[in-house]
């Protein structure tokens, strides 16, 4: 009988970006040292994979469930719930959970900064706390998560979870008036939800702009963002849809958390694990370690591209790629050299430092392994992924891939 073939994908999140005169015609990717990741490309094959699909949000709990071979376009649940998951929140049957950003708004009404300038969890904690103390009823619960991302859930069946809303990182500098929650149906639960959380929002804006922990930031977490509403996910398990198979991931973010905890998969927590520059790279390293020995695959999610890549600025988004081959996957092939295990890179999703938001393009996939039988590529980037001979992946055909089934 052929032994299970185990995997480790490195999941650096927004990587991807467009071509840029600043770097001389390349892309971010392409313009940083990362040997790593060109080691992959260059032993392996390569080619693209679609993660954002027509009809759905250019979200990442979206990209992620692609890229896990979970097929959003059937049964995507929304962020809320998914991220609800991670943190343990047992959702009831008319429970809508959103996530629930702090974010900056400026004196007049725009939004400017999605994150409330990278808010530190700890001050994250007291105001979800404040906000915990002052609003919490029979219909609405506040929850902490990590930093500026948390959770609002609505209780009762006279809510809805048919709302239109703009994701908050992809709508900075607009203002507040243009990007006002809709309802989706013509249901009296829609109109419902609306009125009651532009309720709360304002009530909560009054409410945070008066708050010690507020004062004197330039960015101060001074207004609530609900979005992605759903209600508890209903997801196969890893091992049903992959022969048995045994996964494993890694991340400091809720939303992957939340999949993996969706899907039955091993979530290990990393200590220090921040999500932004600051994160543990020698705890997430470790922890893949651990769990390989464990797991047929692990998945080793990266959020800091991601957030410089949100937040517009290269230099930043060139040290946290740069870091992300140096620290991770370095050290990852390094100790696993001797192992007859596949390794795979891809980005969950593009995020063109320009535009500072999420696009479709499909994202550069590299994969090499004791079996797998190199293509002309030598290095790992947007332009030449396409090239390769592995052309374009969608749905289980990653998973299926690196795990051999």
């Amino acid at each position: 009988m052929k032994e299970f073939r185990k995997a480790v994908i490195f999941l650096p999140d927004g990587m991807a970006d467009d071509p840029l005169p600043e770097l001389n015609g390349k892309t971010p990717l392409e313009y940083a040292n990362t040997p790593a990741m060109d080691s992959i490309a260059a032993k392996g094959i390569n080619g693209t994979f679609q993660t954002l699909l027509p009809g759905l949000p250019t979200s990442s709990d979206v990209a992620n469930m692609s890229v896990l071979g979970f097929q959003p376009e059937l049964n995507y649940p929304g962020r809320g719930p998914i991220e609800a998951a991670s943190q343990g929140i047992e959702l009831a049957d008319d429970d809508v959970a959103w996530r629930c950003n702090l974010v900056y708004v400026s004196g007049d009404g725009v939004l400017r900064d999605y994150s409330a300038g990278h808010l530190s969890d700890q001050d994250s904690a007291v105001l979800m706390a404040a906000l915990k103390a002052e609003f919490d009823s029979d219909d609405v619960t506040f929850h902490h998560g990590v930093s500026y991302r948390n959770l609002l859930v609505l209780h009762g069946k006279k809510f809805s979870n048919k709302i239109d809303y703009q994701k908050p990182d992809s709508s900075q500098d607009i203002p507040v008036d243009q990007l006002r929650l809709k309802p989706l149906d013509n249901s009296p639960e829609a109109a419902y939800t609306v009125k009651f959380l532009e309720e709360l929002s304002e009530k909560a804006a009054r409410f945070l702009a008066g708050h010690p922990a507020n004062q004197g930031k330039t960015n101060p977490a001074n207004w609530i963002w609900p979005w992605s509403p759903g209600y508890r996910p209903k997801m196969q398990l890893f091992s049903e849809r992959y022969a048995g198979r045994k996964g494993a991931v890694i991340s400091a973010v809720d939303v992957i958390k939340g999949l993996g905890k969706c899907t039955g998969m091993q979530v290990v927590d990393v200590p220090g694990a921040t999500g932004f520059l600051d994160t543990n790279y020698e705890g997430k390293v470790a922890a893949a370690l651990k769990a390989i020995e464990e797991n047929d695959l692990v998945y080793l999610h990266l959020e800091a591209i991601d957030e410089c890549s949100h937040l517009g600025d290269l230099q930043l988004k060139l040290r946290a790629i740069e870091e992300f081959d140096a620290k991770i996957v370095a050290p990852v092939l390094k100790a696993l050299a001797d192992k007859p295990y596949n390794f795979a890179v891809l980005p969950d999703h593009p995020v063109p430092i320009k535009l500072r938001k999420h696009t479709t393009t499909p994202v550069p996939l590299a994969i090499c392994g004791p079996e797998i039988e190199p293509d002309q590529v030598n290095s790992y980037s947007e332009t030449l992924a396409p090239t390769g001979a592995l052309g374009l992946l969608k749905k289980e055909e990653l998973i299926r891939k690196v795990l051999e089934i």
